[in-house]
């Protein structure tokens, strides 16, 4: 019986949620929303502006997908829980019992994402995101701590559906990798990610040191928004270096690399899992362009002025520490959050840190626009 009152306030606190949610999305406005947009493509002549064609398309999928159709959906499972909660209290049912679990931790971690994405605020936020991870140093306790970390990125993207894919890796002389880069495509990946940006510093037992010695690792992690297709600009010929290389390795798929070195700033992208040298040459690029435009907005001012002296890596800040040995914590540094589930943390349950960075960030942002405003 007491469980069945702990899950019953739960539900009533999850229904006070979702009646915030009712107003905050104005269901009636995303639907007549949708009504227009549906009319702004069948006019003709709207396929002739790519660039607007894509920026309607992504404002229906996102008013669609991420806001009324899953709203719909969090209320008929929360109706199911609610229905199965009075079935229980009349008579106890193991199945039913489990099948409610299940929705209640579904719907709990579905709205804890909505709540995070309520955090994005920046145009920035809602594009995908280049997520790449270094060792910074040469050895093999931070080259494993680097894959650790790619693991736990993984596992995160994973658990929340999100589109992956390892699009340049180098491996390390041991074990570990010496960087990767990820992709991942699904709406909003930077807004949630970019709390991730800093160095992570990982505290352990060295698996790879006979005398067991207690070792400090550190690795390094950038994540920039991925372009798209509405933004629209190349790079200049002259401002490009481009090496590859090709031999065969296994008969079903040769072995091809692409480096892509920027002239001006120095920057090199390094990609090899795709399959071709055209297909790696092109998600070179893409990476170049992203790292371009994040510097840009950074110095504010355009991709052609950008200053190579004023790069300055903003992943060598200290942000988290993650400490396995002789206790188990993680800690960012930035927001005081931390939690001893340190074993939860690298299976990819970061989400309370970065909604802790995000309301951070958010606060900060209004607290500085309340004090530009005052002294107007």
């Amino acid at each position: 019986m007491l469980e069945l009152l702990n899950i019953k306030i739960e539900v009533e606190k999850l229904s006070n949620i979702l009646g915030k949610a009712d107003d905050c999305l104005d269901i009636q406005y995303l639907t007549a929303r949708i009504q227009y947009l549906d009319q702004v493509i069948a006019q003709p002549g709207f396929w002739n502006n790519p660039t607007r064609a894509y920026e309607v398309l992504q404002e229906i999928e996102y008013s669609i997908f991420y806001k009324h159709q899953r709203y719909q959906r969090w209320c008929s499972i929360l109706e199911d829980i609610k229905a199965a909660l009075e079935l229980l209290e009349l008579s106890a049912d193991e199945q039913l019992w489990q099948e409610m679990q299940n929705n209640l931790t579904q719907l709990q971690q579905e709205l804890e994402t909505a709540e995070i994405r309520q955090l994005l605020s920046d145009p920035e936020d809602k594009k995908g995101a280049f997520l790449t991870i270094t060792a910074e140093i040469d050895n093999a306790d931070s080259q494993y701590w680097a894959y650790m970390l790619l693991q736990m990125y993984c596992r995160w993207g994973k658990s929340h559906n999100y589109l992956l894919d390892v699009v340049e890796i180098s491996e390390g002389n041991e074990a570990g990798i010496k960087y990767a880069t990820l992709e991942i495509t699904t709406s909003c990946a930077y807004g949630y990610l970019k709390s991730e940006t800093g160095t992570h510093q990982l505290q352990q037992i060295s698996p790879f040191d006979a005398t067991k010695s207690l070792r400090m690792s550190l690795a390094s992690v950038e994540v920039i928004p991925i372009l798209g297709e509405s933004v629209e600009w190349e790079i200049p010929e002259k401002h490009l270096e481009i090496t590859w290389h090709r031999h065969r390795g296994s008969v079903n798929r040769p072995e091809t690399w692409v480096r892509v070195f920027h002239i001006p700033t120095g920057i090199s992208v390094f990609c090899n899992q795709q399959r071709s040298l055209m297909q790696n040459k092109e998600k070179a690029l893409a990476i170049l362009k992203s790292k371009l435009f994040a510097l840009a907005l950074a110095q504010g001012v355009q991709i052609d002025k950008i200053q190579p002296r004023q790069i300055k890596p903003v992943s060598s800040k200290l942000i988290r520490e993650y400490i396995l040995h002789p206790y188990t914590n993680v800690k960012d540094l930035r927001t005081n959050v931390e939690t001893p589930a340190a074993t939860e943390v690298l299976d990819g349950k970061i989400d309370f840190f970065i909604k802790a960075y995000l309301q951070q960030l958010n606060y900060t942002t209004l607290v500085d626009k309340e004090e530009l405003d005052n002294s107007k």
